[in-house]
């Protein structure tokens, strides 16, 4: 496809904050939506939940809306800027928590509801990856003959589709970093459009028209405009801090490397003089297996303590919180403030 100027939109989060949450505008979330399901989705309403937030700086870059369809299925849309540790399993809790509150005291387990999780991600989530959608479901299969189940009606329920849209949650993580801008179907229009904030004019997906005008940045007045820029400059300021402490880490982690060589080579080497000295060769092998484990020992702690040094004293430098220090790398405040003070 030979891609013509198109035209500038706002971010797909800021949207959510604002456009989307306004019910007039629920089109453009079902465009992509029935672009991703492979069938149509419709928006009967936005739910509350406990990812639901409209601070123009929302912690972390997350911001999510849960939406109902008509077929009384939920569906949590979430953007995150930035990694965190435990992501999937925050993911997990997510639909879990939806299920449970969407299901009242003592009703009847006919009202659980499906959930789907789609997250839009700006950060590495993969490894070696081949694809930039992953979907994740449950699925049932013979544990000896690999072959697909059909439950009974019984256990089931009319309204469990088994095999195709059962009840058990599933996630869909599209990493926008590895979408190559090669459009082949109506998805990719809309991934091409969050990746890059921009709408090709030559786009034909049901629902991007909708997008266009709706996220149109030129049709934003002059306050909307300014906050939405302002935005837009705090999270190039997080992803660059974000960036910025990998770097640091990565670092850290060689350092922590060459100490843990540098231990086991004067380890080697005192085990192999003391061995000489004794002219023993039980003392020979004991001074190598002793200087060998002491010294990897000392290398990896001596590591580690370094590695902490230098990740505390970044995330410091760059305003971050004492207590969301601790909670993030896992130690007390008070071993914060001694790692600050040992620096």
């Amino acid at each position: 496809m030979n891609k013509k100027p198109g035209r500038k939109i706002i971010t797909f989060d800021w949207a959510i904050k604002t456009v989307l949450r306004d019910k007039a505008n629920f089109d453009v979330l079902e465009g992509f939506l029935t672009a991703l399901f492979h069938r149509p989705i419709t928006i009967l309403d936005l739910l509350e939940s406990e990812g639901n937030r409209t601070s123009e700086y929302a912690k972390y870059n997350r911001v999510d809306l849960l939406a109902k369809t008509q077929d009384d299925e939920r569906i949590i849309v979430e953007v995150q800027y930035l990694s965190e540790m435990n992501y999937l399993r925050r993911l997990a809790y997510g639909t879990a928590k939806t299920i449970v509150e969407n299901i009242g005291a003592g009703a009847s387990y006919v009202n659980v509801k499906k959930v789907y999780s789609v997250n839009l991600l700006y950060f590495d989530a993969v490894e070696n990856g081949d694809d930039y959608i992953y979907h994740g479901k449950t699925q049932f299969t013979g544990f000896h003959t690999h072959n697909a189940v059909t439950f009974k009606k019984s256990l089931t329920g009319d309204e469990i589709r088994v095999g195709g849209r059962n009840i058990f949650p599933e996630y869909f993580l599209i990493s926008l970093k590895y979408f190559t801008d090669v459009i082949q179907d109506d998805l990719d229009q809309w991934i091409y459009a969050f990746k890059n904030n921009e709408v090709l004019d030559e786009f034909t997906a049901p629902g991007i028209g909708a997008l266009k005008e709706k996220f149109d940045y030129l049709n934003l007045d002059e306050k909307e405009r300014y906050r939405f820029d302002k935005h837009i400059d705090y999270l190039r300021s997080e992803v660059g801090m974000a960036q910025s402490m990998e770097w640091e880490a990565r670092e850290a982690r060689r350092k922590a490397e060459e100490a843990r060589q540098k231990g086991i080579e004067e380890g080697r080497r005192t085990g192999i003089e003391e061995g000489h000295r004794t002219g023993l060769e039980e003392g020979r092998q004991e001074g190598r297996r002793t200087g060998l484990d002491e010294g990897r020992q000392e290398g990896r702690e001596e590591g580690r303590e370094e590695e902490r040094k230098n990740l505390v004293r970044s995330l410091r430098g760059n305003g971050m919180a004492i207590d969301v220090i601790a909670t993030a790398i896992g130690l007390s405040e008070k071993a914060i403030y001694r790692l600050l003070d040992e620096g």
